[in-house]
């Protein structure tokens, strides 16, 4: 039997696909996905599986990167912290490397906890001295603020974690919190669950949060429906929108998600969206979108919590794209490619 042939790859349908080696398939992996969230030909299981076991295959230098990219530029959550802890498991990973990639990934205090409950997942087992390193590292970036509001009750807790890594306070102040943190005497957070689930006023609280610039912007695009109903005053609400649109981190179908929920801010939803773009370097020359319109992009949510769909996901993109493009072409493509004009 000849052994020496090429071997082909082939996509879901039988299709003829492109050779990639085990740095491309992760990336694809990561950056094309929501951890443990079905797609339309795989679960999220198989998915979690095969970026664990392409992590090993990778050098350990670059998972460290792409972990920190993952995070910091795609804004991925869960993703970059099975990275990071693949990367504390791989046997070529060394000095300080595992515990600066924990620190860069952990940006949310909850994330301390979520990456601990993920290292455990298979059976609790000892922390070596870079992954203490690193959650120590991430621990001394959060304000009482920050660890009140994630605080939450879960398999781990924050409280479980500072034990776990013995973080040392970077000043007296935040020895104090931390102190509270462990007491169980940290402040209630000043944010919108809190107030609503004390049985406050809905149009009040919302008016005072954003007056005092307290809620964040995927609070007001996720609230927009409850303001709307509660009589907020809608001058109040849409400047708020468009004065956080260049700063913010929602993603384009996060404003769709938003427009449709409520759509008496659909115009200014538009424009908040544009605002975003605006932080973003445009694309030089001819660029070409192709936007995948096929039936497995329709009907499959980009997450179980989710009402946006892929294709919706596809079609906020394509629009960035265009936003942000010298000159664009979009064209979509399922049994055959079409050339969709600019509105």
């Amino acid at each position: 039997m000849r052994k020496n042939i090429v071997q082909r790859k082939h996509t879901h349908e039988g299709g003829r696909a492109a050779h990639t080696n085990p740095l491309q398939a992760l990336r694809r992996s990561v950056m094309a996905c929501l951890l443990w969230e079905k797609e339309f030909y795989e679960d999220g299981e198989t998915i979690a599986e095969r970026i664990q076991c392409l992590a090993h295959q990778c050098a350990p230098e670059d998972v460290a990167l792409m972990a920190t990219e993952a995070r910091l530029d795609f804004k991925l959550r869960h993703a970059p912290l099975m990275l990071v802890r693949e990367l504390a498991r791989h046997p070529k990973a060394r000095g300080k490397m595992i515990g600066d990639a924990i620190c860069n990934v952990v940006q949310r205090a909850d994330e301390l906890a979520e990456f601990l409950a993920l290292y455990w997942a298979e059976g609790k087992q000892p922390l070596s001295k870079q992954v203490k390193a690193g959650l120590a590292c991430a621990f001394r970036k959060f304000d009482a603020y920050q660890l009140a509001k994630y605080n939450r009750k879960g398999a781990v807790s924050l409280r479980d974690v500072l034990f776990m890594v013995h973080a040392t306070p970077k000043d007296k102040q935040q020895g104090e919190i931390w102190r509270q943190l462990v007491d169980g005497t940290l402040p209630a957070p000043d944010t919108w669950e809190v107030a609503l689930s004390g049985g406050s006023d809905k149009k009040e609280v919302f008016t005072r949060l954003m007056r005092q610039k307290k809620l964040g912007y995927m609070a007001l695009l996720r609230n927009l429906r409850n303001m709307h109903e509660a009589g907020v005053d809608t001058d109040l609400v849409k400047g708020q929108l468009l004065e956080g649109a260049a700063k913010s981190k929602a993603l384009p179908f996060r404003f769709i998600a938003a427009a449709r929920a409520c759509p008496a801010f659909e115009p200014t939803l538009d424009e908040a969206m544009q605002r975003a773009l605006s932080r973003m370097d445009r694309l030089p020359g001819k660029t070409i979108v192709l936007v995948d319109v096929s039936a497995s992009m329709v009907g499959t949510r980009v997450s179980q919590k989710s009402d946006i769909d892929r294709l919706d996901a596809a079609a906020a993109l394509a629009a960035l794209v265009r936003g942000i493009s010298d000159d664009c072409e979009v064209f979509t493509f399922s049994h055959v490619i079409e050339r969709k004009p600019a509105r």
